[in-house]
Parts: structure tokens; C-alpha cells; sequence
């Protein structure tokens, strides 16, 4: 009893010295992580006064760029990837000082990421941005032929962009690399079969117009 006494003693010792070891090291995890909240928050902030200063939503909305509520508007987007990158920048060092390699390591993985998701969302804001201006564009080269070929050919050229845009942003998020590949080729097949009927079969006589008022058109 002495023996198993001595050991549970010794164990109960272990622990505590343990415990009170790990006490200051949580302490400084926990200013390091509230710091980390704090910076983020003030840079996030930052990040929406600049975009609010250069008028980019204003630009995006004049584009009919997509965007969801207040809270999920492209500066509110674009500022919680910059305040979640910083939060993980000061989560890594709270990790190491709790002595969690684990979670260091997939954080470290993420942090590389997260730049991913940035550059994914500019492709977007830009990408949409260009396939508006494509349709503006088509929209007023065509302005001679009739008033329905003409929003055709420009809503077909501002989809044919958006749907590459898209590819673009799940190629840069590296999202089934394969299958954006996959979709790409379909994508074009579709159209290149869709063209290839519209020209040589039921559509011949529409085809035959469209044309013929684009010649009259450049004449």
C-alpha cells in the first residue's frame, strides 16, 4: 500500500507541476490570440475605408458585378480574408507556445491558402467587371442590327466570359483541378456543337441574317 501510496503521490505531483508550468504559458497564448483579434479587426476596418475611399463598390454596382447583403458585399469579402489571414498569423505563434505542432502545422497550411482565396476573389471582381464592359461593348458594335440579335450576341458573349471567369476562380482555389479541366473542354465542345447546328441545320436561315446584317453593318 506504501508503494502504490508513493505512486500516486508522485503522479498527483507530476501533474500539478504540469499544470502550473502550462498556467503562464496559456496566459501568454491567450494575449497573443487577443492581440491578434484586435489588430484584425483595426485592419479590416482599414481594408473597408480604403475600398469605401476609391469607390469600388460604386464601380462594381455601375458593372452589375454580383454581390449578396450588406454583410456579404465584395468589401466586406475582401476585408475578412485580410482580418482572418492576420488572426491565423497570430494563431500560429499562440499554437507553438501551447505546444500544439499539429495545429501549427495545418495553420502554416491554411496561411498558405488563404492568399489563394484572394487572388480568387479579384479574378472574379475583375472578370465580372470585364464581362459587363464585353457586353456593353458588343451591345453598341451591334447597335445597327436588330434590337434582339444584338442583346443575343452581347448576352452570349458576357456569359461565355463569366462561365470562363468562374473556371478561372476554381482553378486559382485549386478546386478538382480535373474537373474544371473537364468542364472547360464540355464547355467549349457545347459551344462549337451549338454553333456547328445553329449554322449548318435548323438555324441556317437565322444564321443566314445575323450574318447578312453584320455585313450590312461593316458595308
Amino acid at each position: 500500500m506504501t508503494d502504490i501510496g508513493q505512486t500516486l503521490v508522485a503522479s498527483l505531483n507530476n501533474g500539478l507541476a504540469a499544470v502550473v508550468s502550462f498556467i503562464p504559458k496559456f496566459f501568454a497564448g491567450v494575449i497573443i490570440l487577443i492581440l491578434g483579434f484586435v489588430v484584425a479587426s483595426i485592419v479590416k476596418q482599414i481594408v473597408i475605408q480604403i475600398i469605401k475611399a476609391l469607390r469600388v463598390e460604386a464601380l462594381l454596382r455601375k458593372y452589375s458585378v454580383p454581390e449578396g447583403k450588406e454583410e456579404f458585399n465584395w468589401a466586406n469579402i475582401l476585408a475578412e480574408i485580410v482580418r482572418w489571414f492576420i488572426i491565423i498569423i497570430f494563431l500560429i505563434p499562440t499554437a507553438d507556445v501551447w505546444g500544439l505542432p499539429q495545429i501549427v502545422t495545418v495553420l502554416n497550411t491554411f496561411l498558405l491558402y488563404l492568399p489563394n482565396v484572394f487572388v480568387a476573389a479579384i479574378i472574379g471582381l475583375v472578370g465580372f467587371v470585364f464581362a459587363q464592359l464585353a457586353y456593353d461593348i458588343m451591345l453598341a458594335s451591334t447597335k445597327g442590327i436588330s434590337s434582339n440579335t444584338s442583346k443575343t450576341i452581347a448576352s452570349f458573349t458576357k456569359w461565355a466570359i463569366t462561365v470562363f471567369v468562374i473556371l478561372a476562380i476554381l482553378t486559382q482555389l485549386g478546386v478538382a483541378a480535373d474537373l474544371v479541366r473537364i468542364l472547360f473542354t464540355g464547355f467549349v465542345a457545347m459551344l462549337a456543337i451549338a454553333g456547328g447546328i445553329a449554322f449548318g441545320l435548323g438555324g441556317k436561315d437565322s444564321a443566314k441574317g445575323v450574318i447578312e446584317e453584320v455585313h450590312k453593318k461593316l458595308k
